[in-house]
């Protein structure tokens, strides 16, 4: 074999590497990826490789490795890196060499971020705990959103900010001029129109990558199950306890994980209930408390930017789960005050007689 040009890696020296978790940019054509990657590899158009690579977090010492088919085009794609102050490797002979060594290798995942993308994106990718597999993770992830009001609409706005595949909304309402203090998803020229579908156009505006899914009605037992099938994180932005407990015991059926909030006046709460696990919506309230203990927002009033922390705050706990990074809220009720500001957390203790308890699941740490 010829000895390796330089600026060039064997494919032996390259797995000895692998633990150590190099940067691997994989430059060839979708048609050619079809074949295999490299694991833990991002396949990254060529003329994008610059605007990818400057992600690479500073803070992380992590070796830039490229290839393609044979090693040619990688050669290429680490002298435009070069040019760009960041050092670089080429994988000697490209894929085709690695794959007999007898290097493991594993199928794509679907799709590839654009050049576009890939600059829309770049503080998430800069960051060691996301990059691009984790992008990629995001573009893939489902997300249900359960109500378009105060909690929805910040919840909802990040969520399709930060590059979420498909975002379903479901909402029976209209907007009213009373709503435009909260939800912010919503225009004062969008008033009686359905929150849905009021929803769908500023997602759309804030970024097209996501496909947004409305259902304009009110989530039943008849409709539940259905509506929420095939999500991979459910955010309970509903206002009431009927909806409560019905997307926690349909999510508990599907094995579903559920970031909760809930607000009222100058005070909100928030937690995460596991997949098929303890404890649960139930654990925290075994049945709702009297109409008397529990008025509405409408009834008692809510202070305008308090659904906008608690439903950012959802957002954040449903990317932790899509992404599996952090430590989740399960088993903790975080409790905000905005007159104190103030933060709280107190231990949600499951509920040994409670049905979620039967399910398999257990209280994560």
């Amino acid at each position: 074999m010829a000895a390796p040009l330089p600026g060039e890696i064997e494919p032996a020296e390259l797995a000895a590497l692998l633990p150590s978790g190099p940067l691997l940019i994989d430059v060839r054509g979708a048609d050619e990826v079809a074949a295999g990657m490299l694991p833990g590899a991002g396949r990254v158009a060529a003329d994008a490789i610059v605007e990818f690579a400057t992600g690479v977090p500073a803070r992380v010492a992590r070796r830039v490795v490229v290839y393609c088919a044979t090693g040619k085009r990688s050669r290429l794609a680490i002298a435009r890196l070069q040019v760009a102050g960041i050092e670089a490797q080429s994988l000697a002979g490209g894929f085709e060499a690695w794959k007999a060594a007898g290097l493991p290798w594993v199928a794509p995942a679907a799709g590839v971020l654009s050049r576009a993308q890939l600059e829309r994106y770049s503080r998430h990718i800069r960051l060691a705990e996301i990059g691009l597999e984790g992008q990629e993770r995001l573009r893939r992830a489902r997300i249900l959103c359960v109500g378009a009001g105060g909690l929805g609409s910040p919840a909802a706005l990040y969520l399709a900010a930060a590059g979420i595949g498909t975002l379903g909304i479901v909402d029976g309402d209209l907007v009213e001029l009373s709503n435009l203090q909260r939800q912010v998803l919503h225009t004062t020229d969008r008033i009686g129109r359905p929150k849905v579908d009021s929803a769908a156009i500023t997602l759309a505006a804030l970024n097209p990558d996501v496909l947004v899914s409305t259902h304009h009605g009110r989530l039943t037992a008849a409709n539940a199950d259905t509506l929420l099938r095939g999500y991979d994180v459910i955010v309970d932005a509903s206002d009431n306890f009927t909806t409560r407990y019905l997307i926690n015991d349909v999510a508990l059926n599907l094995g579903t994980p559920v970031v909760h909030a809930s607000i009222l006046g100058f005070e909100g709460q928030l937690t995460v209930f596991p997949a098929r696990g303890a404890p649960c919506y139930r654990c925290l309230f075994a049945a709702p408390p009297p109409p008397e203990l529990a008025p509405s927002c409408q009834e008692a009033g809510v202070l305008g930017v308090l659904p906008g922390i608690l439903g950012t705050l959802q957002a954040t706990e449903a990317l932790k789960l899509v992404l599996g990074i952090g430590q989740p809220l399960t088993g903790r009720l975080l409790i905000f005050d905005a007159l104190s500001m103030s933060f709280d957390e107190v231990t949600i203790t499951p509920d040994p007689a409670c049905r979620c308890a039967g399910l398999g699941g257990v209280l994560e740490p």
